[in-house]
């Protein structure tokens, strides 16, 4: 009767310890799967060194959720930079499955692992949203004898072998030149740089013939008198520089953008999907956002969950498509 007794009690001492258990590893299930989330510091991981375009807008969504209180813990940055973007990305896929890590996208999102043995593919993540896009700018200094783009093709054509810089090695940057080359029959040197600032200085300091950049850190240079614009990568004219004509209009099919989105570590679950989505519309809402947009020469460009995974799906062919274009 006592050993009876004794397995009795031991029986429910394991139920009891059975179901704290389940119950601790349900109560982290709901929080990891968005039914308490968030509760945690969130890691903002960016790829690039501050200061550049997709370290602003990152940077400039996180204080939007922060001010509106739409993310009440707290939010740590860190830039990763290094490797084109290989780094921080390479540093994302190992957080598999944790909710508490996000990241921005770029053009290098997806020319990196195209063109390096990286541990990622676009397909490696979760995606968020699209919050806008960064079309690129032909740029000259203001002094230079080419006042169209014409004009500028018609020098290279003539036997002088264009230098043209743009940031990085494999980027958006550099599909942008190679492609008009392509199109209008002439060869260039392209000249890679590790950040803006050297791209601008060694073209104002006549070192290159043209430089390829975006609005955010185009539009000060053009408005100051230093730099003229003679295309446009948009599939339409940017408001702020109406009087830049695009490539498509030019005859040229030459339009690649660097999308401005966001992403988490792959694998988490649709709960914290759909409450990042909702974290995001409600970002894009705000006159903080609009305003941001426009004052940085970004597309107004907005795309959400699936609606977002097709276009990286879609956009990861055309940088690929537009690499071997370049190669041959």
């Amino acid at each position: 009767m006592k050993k009876l007794r004794s397995l009795l009690i031991f029986t429910l001492i394991a139920i009891l310890l059975a179901a704290c258990s389940n119950t601790s590893d349900t109560s982290e299930k709901a929080e990891a799967s968005g039914g308490e989330y968030p509760k945690k510091t969130l890691n903002v991981v960016i790829p690039f060194g501050p200061g550049g375009g997709t370290d602003l807008y990152l940077r400039k969504i996180m204080e939007i959720m922060q001010k509106e209180k739409i993310y009440t813990e707290n939010i740590k940055i860190e830039n990763r930079e290094g490797g084109s973007g290989a780094v921080g990305w390479g540093f994302l896929v190992t957080k598999k499955g944790d909710p508490y890590y996000v990241a921005p996208t770029s053009g290098s999102f997806f020319t990196t692992p195209l063109v390096s043995n990286t541990s990622f593919t676009y397909e490696s993540f979760t995606p968020i949203a699209l919050m806008g896009a960064d079309d690129l700018f032909l740029l000259v200094k203001e002094d230079a004898k080419y006042n169209t783009l014409e004009e500028f093709i018609e020098a290279a054509k003539s036997g002088k072998r264009m230098k043209i810089g743009g940031v990085g090695q494999v980027s958006d940057e550099m599909i942008v030149p190679n492609l008009l080359a392509k199109e209008a029959g002439f060869e260039f040197d392209y000249v890679p740089f590790q950040g803006a600032g050297e791209l601008t200085g060694a073209l104002l300091s006549d070192s290159l013939d043209a430089i390829v950049g975006n609005p955010a850190r185009s539009l000060g240079q053009i408005k100051g008198g230093l730099m003229k614009p003679l295309a446009f990568s948009g599939m339409e004219r940017l408001p702020e520089m109406e009087d830049v004509p695009t490539y498509t209009e030019l005859g040229y099919d030459v339009n690649l953008s660097q999308p401005r989105g966001i992403i988490l570590a792959g694998d988490v679950d649709q709960e914290v999907q759909d409450w990042w989505i909702d974290a995001m519309k409600k970002v894009s809402e705000t006159e903080e956002w609009k305003s941001y947009l426009k004052d940085n020469g970004m597309s107004e460009y907005l795309l959400f969950g699936d609606d977002f995974a097709t276009f990286l799906e879609e956009t990861n062919t055309k940088f690929k498509n537009s690499l071997e274009d370049t190669d041959n």
